[in-house]
């Protein structure tokens, strides 16, 4: 099931063409997107999307987003949802058709959680080490490579997931020249030691997390110690638990990195589990 609305408040056909084939979203991926999962009728971190969907436009000089416009499409989203009890809500935000009059495109998209998500909840996952080729300090050098922008140019995050695959693993752990954990290509990393939970910082020039940040807020009321600090590659290896979190995937343990098995974090897994739960 899908369910398409644009800006205007109008529910739209997902089948039917609606994007103008010189939108620069389209032919240059000149664009920001959010994606927010729907658990029963309510969407997760709604307020904290929309912000990181203004401040991704804004590395991007962008138009701001019209947040009334996209919160009359999402409530139209949600109310023509007849599907199962979660989904995905993505929301997109173009700078519009090239040599346009500067209107931005934008609508709000709902769409079934692929059963490969799910399965991964509770399986956990195989992933690799792959470089992203960022040094430290390259986000505040050179704004201009938008690291940390969730932007629509995905093609460089596809390419390392086929790696992975390739490689006999279903995920990536990007990593700068230096050997420091950067994120996934679509999650934020957790390192997990006794009862903390450590996460990279986005100066890194990675995307903030949402979900790690609601695992965060629940782990430390339940007494955990949380922190925002680089992480290297060697110390995953041999951590009590390796996460990585997406609003979609939710919390998924990786079980094996770069052909490693790691420590059994299965009973360490389900508490935090519980934890980001009882954030809902």
């Amino acid at each position: 099931m899908r369910v398409l609305a644009l800006l205007d408040g109008t529910l739209a056909d997902p089948d039917e063409p609606l994007i103008r084939i010189d939108d620069l979203g389209l032919v240059r991926g000149d664009g920001v997107f959010e994606t927010i999962l729907v658990v029963d009728g309510r969407p997760r971190e709604l307020e904290p999307h929309l912000d990181r969907l203004d401040r991704s436009a804004a590395m991007l000089d962008l138009p701001a987003p019209d947040r009334a416009a996209f919160g009359r499409a999402i409530d139209r989203v949600l109310g023509a949802w007849t599907g199962g009890r979660e989904f995905a809500l993505k929301l997109v935000h173009t700078r519009g058709v090239e040599g346009g009059d500067g209107t931005p495109t934008g609508f709000a998209l709902g769409v079934e959680v692929p059963p490969k998500a799910v399965a991964q909840r509770a399986d956990g996952l195989a992933a690799v080490t792959l470089e992203r080729g960022v040094e430290p300090g390259l986000a505040e050098r050179a704004p201009w490579l938008l690291l940390g922008a969730k932007t629509l140019s995905y093609a460089v995050n596809m390419a390392a997931l086929r790696e992975a695959e390739r490689r006999g693993a279903s995920e990536v752990v990007f990593t700068t020249s230096d050997g420091s954990v950067l994120e996934g290509p679509t999650s934020t990393l957790i390192a997990v030691r006794g009862r903390r939970l450590t996460t990279p910082p986005a100066t890194l020039g990675i995307l903030p997390g949402t979900t790690q940040a609601a695992l965060f807020r629940a782990a430390e009321r339940a007494g955990w110690a949380v922190e925002v600090a680089p992480v290297a590659v060697d110390e995953l290896y041999d951590a009590d638990g390796v996460l990585l979190v997406s609003s979609v995937r939710r919390i998924t343990r990786v079980h094996t990195l770069d052909g490693k098995t790691l420590p059994d974090s299965r009973d360490l897994h389900a508490r935090l589990v519980e934890l980001y739960e009882s954030e809902y």
